[in-house]
């Protein structure tokens, strides 16, 4: 999954993107307002973190811009403002929730996790027949066996289960699992389809992650 963070203060910036990759996720990074459009109008984001206080255009104007631009990414919005009103503008504006500084980052996380779990519903686990991934704990079991990832199997996985019975294109797996500074043009992306493959189906009789020659991968049961 690719996050972009929003943010004009550099420390805060990076704390978010240290815990955010260490959890598996591509981040990118704008410090103002209108680097932050620019990324979130011109590529596919998942979960965007977008901080109140931003030069050039602050936060509640991007928000409400983005949104006049038919960009549904979910929104999380921070800011030190702690009042009701200031979290209901917040939230009038187009944000999905609102996060107040300072806050501890498993407090931020369990809100992106909450984002990226389909519909409305509390789903905190993916499952592929006998596949099955545990979003919280960032465990994946297969056939009742555990199967350890790297962060980027991980992400890479995690994003296969949710478009599950879905084509994929390389496209859109570096859009959705690599950050900004992924070279399109190597072949890293089927080098972690093999990866997993490896993991994933070697033993098994039925294989679950399957190449759609010319197009992309599936998973599926």
């Amino acid at each position: 999954m690719r996050i972009l963070v929003i943010e004009d203060e550099k420390k805060v910036a990076d704390f978010i993107k240290r815990g955010l990759k260490e959890e598996g996720y591509a981040v990118d990074i704008a410090c103002d307002g209108d680097g932050g459009h620019f990324l979130a109008t011109t590529n596919d984001y998942d979960v965007v973190i977008l901080d109140i206080m931003l030069p050039k255009l602050d936060g509640m104007s991007l928000c409400r811009r983005l949104r006049a631009e038919k960009i549904k990414t979910p929104i999380i919005m921070l800011t030190a403002k702690d009042s009701v009103k200031d979290k209901v503008a917040g939230l009038d504006s187009g944000a999905n929730d609102y996060l107040t500084k300072p806050f501890a980052f498993e407090e931020l996380l369990a809100r992106v996790r909450a984002l990226l779990r389909k519909d409305s519903d509390t789903q905190t686990r993916l499952r592929v027949e006998d596949l099955e991934i545990d979003l919280v704990a960032h465990t994946v079991k297969r056939a009742g066996k555990e199967i350890i990832l790297t962060n980027r199997e991980y992400a890479l996985l995690e994003y296969l289960m949710r478009n599950a019975g879905s084509i994929v294109t390389r496209t859109m797996i570096s859009d959705h699992v690599w950050d900004i500074d992924f070279d399109t043009f190597t072949n890293v992306i089927d080098v972690y389809i093999n990866y997993l493959r490896s993991k994933i189906d070697q033993g098994y009789t039925k294989k679950l992650i399957n190449t759609i020659r010319g197009r992309g991968y599936i998973l599926k049961g």
